[in-house]
């Protein structure tokens, strides 16, 4: 459904369900206005960070028409929704770095800006930050240079930390890079690493029954199976007693202990910036793959005192969120 709606109601719509969200197009501009398909993984989840979208564009002037999909766990269907969007013919696409390499097979005309991705050359998104090529270009969200970051993160709040166990996609080739990161700083450390390998939702609770509870913490590498997952993914964690780690807020929001790394925001709010340049005429292999300028650290003190874990007085004020 596309919808063409001014400021009061733009606004209105912001504060209500999240599937009725409307959007965007050139105020008096005339002709056709430009349409965006956004495609993300949850409505709810993506909810603050759709407004940030939104809210930018609208300070740079559009007020036009997006087709919103939502994937809601289904994963296979993203060849779907790209050519859904490729029949509409609409001017841009925005989604996630999971998404961009289907996207691709489906159109190498159509601007393709996903607003966040793990690791964009080692993903094959792009073949080079500054020169991205092709139909493609979005934000960097450095995964794998916050890998050693993260591992000193949790160390300080798990100071027995001996075996660590890692989970991901390991269909996601960012993941895997990722992971390879996280297993390089583990090994500076002195840390043994076990990864709990899953390509599929029916795989998260056989990865914990594997574990045995034989880790001192948890590693979660995010991608779309991950996100869809979260909740499942989180009571296991807490159920074996496994202090987490993640990339972001919402994830501790739901109950993760801790996260570090890009605010999502910011990032969405630059996505915005590039999609207006495209609308204005950029080509977005001439744009290069812009990185986060600001990051967060948030930590959940409920999981904490559930989990029977202190948190040192001078890392609670290192953080810039914490969740009681």
């Amino acid at each position: 459904m596309t919808v063409t709606i001014g400021r009061r109601e733009l606004l209105a719509a912001l504060g209500g369900a999240a599937a009725g969200w409307p959007l965007v197009a050139r105020a008096q501009q005339p002709g056709k206005p430009p349409t965006i398909g956004f495609l993300g993984t949850d409505a709810s989840v993506w909810r603050p960070w759709t407004a940030a979208f939104v809210g930018r564009l609208r300070e740079l002037g559009w007020i036009e028409a997006i087709e919103y999909r939502w994937l809601e766990g289904r994963l296979d269907r993203v060849a779907e929704i790209a050519a859904e969007f490729v029949h509409l013919k609409v001017d841009c696409i925005v989604t996630n770095g999971d998404a961009v390499p289907t996207i691709k097979k489906a159109t190498s005309v159509i601007p393709i800006v996903f607003a966040i991705a793990n690791d964009p050359v080692g993903g094959g998104l792009v073949a080079s930050l500054a020169r991205p090529g092709g139909n493609v270009t979005g934000l960097s969200g450095q995964a794998t240079d916050l890998a050693a970051k993260r591992l000193e993160l949790l160390r300080e709040v798990v100071p027995r930390l001996r075996r660590l166990a890692i989970m991901l996609n390991v269909d996601y080739p960012s993941a895997v890079l990722e992971m390879g990161e996280v297993q390089a700083a583990a090994r500076a450390l002195g840390i043994e690493v076990a990864p709990l390998e899953i390509r599929r939702a029916e795989d998260v609770a056989p990865a914990f029954d594997m574990l045995k509870a034989q880790a001192d913490a948890l590693y979660v590498v995010v991608d779309t199976l991950v996100s869809a997952n979260r909740t499942r993914i989180i009571t296991f964690a807490l159920g074996a007693r496994l202090p987490t780690i993640w990339n972001t807020r919402g994830f501790v929001q739901a109950g993760g202990l801790m996260s570090y790394g890009p605010n999502f925001l910011d990032l969405f709010r630059s996505t915005a910036g590039l999609v207006d340049k495209i609308l204005r005429g950029a080509k977005p292999g001439d744009l290069p793959v812009e990185q986060p300028t600001k990051f967060e650290l948030v930590i959940n003190l409920t999981t904490a005192k559930a989990l029977r874990l202190t948190i040192p007085e001078s890392f609670l004020a290192r953080a810039d969120e914490v969740i009681e």
